[in-house]
C-alpha cells in the first residue's frame, strides 16, 4: 500500500503542472439571463400563442458541443422563459426539416435521449454540484432526472411536471411548466444554475447554452436570475396506492391472493428539505432486472429501480464510488446500497412495513437520513435499517462529508458503519481540463468482530474530452470490512488502478471522434501476493458523424487462485497462477435509424483454456407506436477441467397506444438457471400524478434440462396510485 501511495503523490505533483502547461482552450463566457415574472400563466398546449410570451426573457445563443464545441449550430433554437409564484415556464421553438427529425419514441419511460430532444437543466442551489433536468422529444414524451456525483445523469428519478409539443412547417415546439413543488430550492436565493441542451440525432449534433470541455453538467451551468417570491404551497404530496395480487406457485401447487393498500407522503419541511414517509411499501410494479451470467468469483451489482429510494438519491452518494472514471473504479466499497433493503438472502423480496426519510439541503449542507422497518425473514428477525449522510460544500466545487449506517438486513448480528469523504474538484483548468482529488475512509462494526474492519481510498484524476487525460487511485479493503447496508464484493485486498487516454474531435470530414485508452488494475492480498491483474488496451474507438461506433479492445489478465474455484457446476479450476489474454471488437450503429443494433466478439485464453464470447442486439422501430428488440449473448468456455456454454436470450415487444398508454413485453432466458421469465406490463398515466399498472410475471423452468419448459410461477398484479398535491 505504501508504494502505491508514493506513486500517487508523485503523479499528484506532476500532472497538475502538465495541465497548466497546455495552451488555454477557447471557452464560452459564463452566461446569465434575468427571467420575467407573469401574473397570468401561459396555457401549456405546445403552441406559444399566448400573449404573455411576448414579455418573456429570450435566449437564442446556443452553440455546438459536438462535433465542434462553440461552433455555430446547424439549426436555430429560440427559448422563452417566464415564472410566477407557482412554476417555471419555458417555451422552445426548434427549427429543423421534417426529413431530418428523429422521433421514434412514443412510450412513456422510453429512452427519449435517443431521439431529437430539448432538455432544461436547473440547479436551484447554484452550487455547481447538483441539478435537475426536464426534457421532451417531438412526440411529447418526457424525461426527467437528477445528477449524481456531479457528472452522472440518473433518468430513474421521476417527478411531476407538464409539457406539450406541436409541429410547424420547419420544426417543432415544446412548452413546459415545472412546478416549484417538484423542486427543492433556497427561498432566500434569487439565482439558480441554468442550462439548455438540444440533440439532433441524425447529425450526431449536441448543442448547449453553456458548456466547457464538452460538458454541460452542473459544474458548467450559466445563471438564471430574478426569481423572487416563489413558493411551494403547503408542500405536501399524498400518494395512496392499492394493489391486488394473485400468485400461483406450481411446485408445490399453491395460490396466494391479497389486497395491499400502501401510502407515501412527501412533505416540504422547508423549500430545500424534504420529509418522506411510507407505509406498507409496495414495489410490485417495479421493472425487472436484466439477466447477467457471472464467470467471476465475485458478486454482480444490480442498480436500484424503486422510486422511494431513488428520490434524492444523489445525496447518499459517497466518495465517488460507482462514478465513471478512475476515481469511481467500480461499485466495491459502497457504504450504502439501498438495493439491500427489502432483499432476502435467497434473492426474494422482504416486506417493508414502514419507513421515513429526510433529505435535502440546509445552506451549504446536503443531508439525508433514512430509516426503514423491514419485516422478518428466514435468516433474520424484523429489524430497523438506518443511514445518515451529510455533505458540506466547500470553496468552489469541493465537498467534505460523512456517512453512518446501522442495521443488518440479512442477519441478526448487529452491524454499523462510519465513513468520511473529501473531494476537491476544479473544472476550470486551462486546456479544458478538470482536476479531481478524492479521499475516503470507512470503518464497519460487526458483532463478534473487533479488527481488520476498515476500508480507505485515495484518487487523482485529470479529465479532458479533447486531449490527454489520466488518473490513479488506491483503495484498501480489510478482510473483515462488512458494510451490511452497502455493497462489498471483494475484501482483504489492496486495489490499485491507473488510467490514461487521449481523445480527438475532428472538425470536419467523415469521422467525428477518436479515443485511445490504456488502463491497468491490480488487486493484491493484504496478507501478501497478487490476486488479480488486468491491463486493458483500447488502440482506437472511432465514431462518425451519424453516431456509428467501432472499437477494439485487448486485455492481458493474471489471476492467482489460492483455492479451487467452481466456475460452473462440476467444472472446478484448481488453485494456481494463470495468465490469459483476449481481444475483441464492438460495432454499434446509431439508434435514430429504423433498424439499429450492435455486434461484439471476444476471443482468447481463459485460465488454462480458451474463451469465446459473442453478443448482439437488433432493434426495429418501424413507427413510434411499435418497436421490438432481440439480443443474444453466448459464451463458450473450454477448459481442461471441462467445457460449458452460457446463453442469455432476451426479446422485447412494445406496443405504444399513446404517450400515456403502453403495453410492454419482455422475455428473458438463460441456460444457467434454465428458467424463462416473461414480464408483461400495461402502463397507463391518465394525467400527471396518476398511474395504473397491470403486470403479469410468468416463470418457466426446464426441470429436467430436456428443453421442455413447465410453469413454475404465475404472478398477476394490478396497481393504481394517485398523488394529491397541496
Amino acid at each position: 500500500m505504501a508504494k502505491y501511495i508514493r506513486i500517487l503523490i508523485c503523479l499528484s505533483l506532476s500532472l497538475p503542472t502538465l495541465a497548466y502547461a497546455q495552451p488555454t482552450a477557447v471557452s464560452a463566457n459564463n452566461k446569465s439571463i434575468e427571467i420575467q415574472y407573469t401574473n397570468t400563466p401561459p396555457v401549456i398546449d405546445g403552441l406559444i400563442d399566448d400573449a404573455v410570451w411576448e414579455n418573456a426573457a429570450f435566449i437564442d445563443d446556443l452553440h455546438q458541443v459536438n462535433p465542434v464545441e462553440y461552433a455555430t449550430p446547424s439549426e436555430r433554437t429560440d427559448i422563452y422563459l417566464l415564472y410566477d409564484t407557482d412554476a417555471l415556464y419555458v417555451a422552445v421553438r426548434l427549427f429543423i426539416d421534417e426529413a431530418d427529425l428523429t422521433d421514434n419514441i412514443l412510450r412513456r419511460t422510453g429512452n427519449v435521449i435517443q431521439d431529437d430532444n430539448i432538455v432544461i437543466n436547473v440547479d436551484p442551489f447554484n452550487n455547481q454540484r447538483t441539478g435537475y433536468y426536464f426534457g421532451v422529444n417531438a412526440n411529447g414524451v418526457r424525461v426527467d432526472g437528477i445528477f449524481q456525483n456531479v457528472t452522472q445523469p440518473d433518468n430513474d428519478w421521476d417527478s411531476i411536471f407538464y409539457v406539450e409539443t406541436s409541429r410547424f412547417e420547419g420544426g417543432w415546439i415544446a412548452e413546459f411548466a415545472i412546478p416549484f413543488k417538484s423542486l427543492s430550492f433556497d427561498p432566500n436565493s434569487s439565482t439558480w444554475g441554468l442550462n439548455f441542451t438540444r440533440a439532433i440525432q441524425s447529425r450526431n449534433e449536441m448543442m448547449a447554452w453553456q458548456s466547457y470541455d464538452r460538458r454541460f453538467d452542473p459544474s458548467s451551468y450559466g445563471e438564471l436570475t430574478g426569481l423572487d417570491n416563489i413558493n411551494q404551497g403547503l408542500g405536501l404530496d399524498i400518494t395512496p396506492s392499492f394493489s391486488m395480487n394473485s400468485a400461483r406457485r406450481f411446485s408445490p401447487d399453491n395460490t396466494n391472493e391479497n389486497f395491499e393498500p400502501s401510502l407515501d407522503l412527501v412533505y416540504k419541511i422547508t423549500p430545500s428539505l424534504n420529509g418522506s414517509f411510507t407505509v406498507n411499501t409496495d414495489f410490485s410494479a417495479t421493472e425487472v432486472d436484466n439477466r447477467q451470467v457471472n464467470l467471476s468469483r465475485f458478486n454482480l451489482f444490480f442498480p436500484e429501480k424503486r422510486d422511494f429510494f431513488l428520490r434524492e438519491s444523489d445525496i447518499f452518494q459517497f466518495g465517488r464510488i460507482g462514478a465513471s472514471g478512475t476515481l469511481g473504479g467500480g461499485q466495491n466499497g459502497r457504504p450504502f446500497f439501498s438495493r439491500n433493503i427489502g432483499l432476502g438472502n435467497s434473492g426474494g423480496s422482504v416486506d417493508l412495513n414502514y419507513g421515513a426519510k429526510v433529505s435535502g439541503r440546509i445552506g451549504n449542507l446536503d443531508i439525508g437520513a433514512l430509516s426503514i422497518r423491514q419485516a422478518e425473514q428466514a435468516t433474520a428477525d424484523a429489524s430497523t435499517l438506518s443511514v445518515v449522510r451529510a455533505n458540506m460544500g466547500l470553496t468552489g466545487e469541493s465537498t467534505l462529508g460523512f456517512i453512518m449506517t446501522d442495521g443488518n438486513p440479512r442477519s441478526n448480528l448487529d452491524n454499523s458503519l462510519f465513513g468520511a469523504d473529501y473531494l476537491y474538484r476544479n473544472s476550470g483548468l486551462s486546456g479544458g481540463r478538470s482536476l479531481e482529488v478524492s479521499g475516503w475512509y470507512q470503518a464497519s462494526d460487526t458483532e463478534g468482530i473487533s479488527d481488520n474492519d476498515s476500508a480507505a481510498g485515495v484518487g487523482f484524476a485529470l479529465t479532458n474530452n479533447n486531449g490527454f487525460n489520466g488518473g490513479v487511485a488506491v483503495k484498501r479493503f480489510e478482510s473483515n470490512f462488512n458494510p451490511a447496508l452497502g455493497f462489498a464484493n471483494r475484501t482483504g485486498v489492496e486495489d490499485f488502478s491507473v488510467q490514461s487516454g487521449y481523445s480527438h474531435r475532428f472538425s470536419s470530414g467523415y469521422l467525428q471522434t477518436y479515443d485511445f485508452r490504456l488502463t491497468g488494475r491490480r488487486y493484491d492480498s493484504i496478507g501478501g501476493g497478487l490476486e488479480s491483474q488486468t491491463i486493458l488496451f483500447q488502440p482506437f474507438s472511432i465514431s462518425n458523424r451519424s453516431g456509428d461506433r467501432f472499437l477494439w479492445i485487448s486485455k492481458y489478465n493474471k489471476e492467482v487462485l489460492i483455492a479451487p474455484f467452481e466456475i460452473s457446476p462440476g467444472v472446478i479450476i484448481p488453485a494456481g497462477e494463470y495468465h490469459f489474454n483476449d481481444d475483441g471488437f464492438t460495432f454499434r450503429t446509431a439508434g435514430f435509424r429504423e433498424w439499429s443494433g450492435s455486434i461484439s466478439y471476444i476471443h482468447g485464453n481463459f485460465y488454462s483454456g480458451t474463451f469465446d464470447r459473442s453478443w448482439a442486439d437488433i432493434t426495429w422501430k418501424p413507427s413510434p407506436k411499435f418497436n421490438t428488440t432481440i439480443s443474444y449473448d453466448i459464451q463458450f468456455v473450454d477448459l481442461p477441467e471441462g467445457k460449458f456454454t452460457t446463453r442469455i436470450l432476451s426479446g422485447g415487444i412494445d406496443y405504444i397506444f399513446s404517450k400515456s398508454l403502453s403495453w410492454i413485453n419482455l422475455i428473458q432466458y438463460d441456460n444457467v438457471s434454465e428458467t424463462m421469465g416473461i414480464n408483461m406490463r400495461l402502463h397507463w398515466i391518465p394525467e400527471e400524478g396518476q398511474e395504473f399498472f397491470f403486470v403479469i410475471n410468468q416463470v418457466l423452468e426446464d426441470y429436467d434440462r430436456d428443453n421442455r419448459f413447465h410453469s413454475a410461477l404465475t404472478d398477476i398484479t394490478a396497481k393504481f396510485s394517485y398523488t394529491f398535491r397541496y
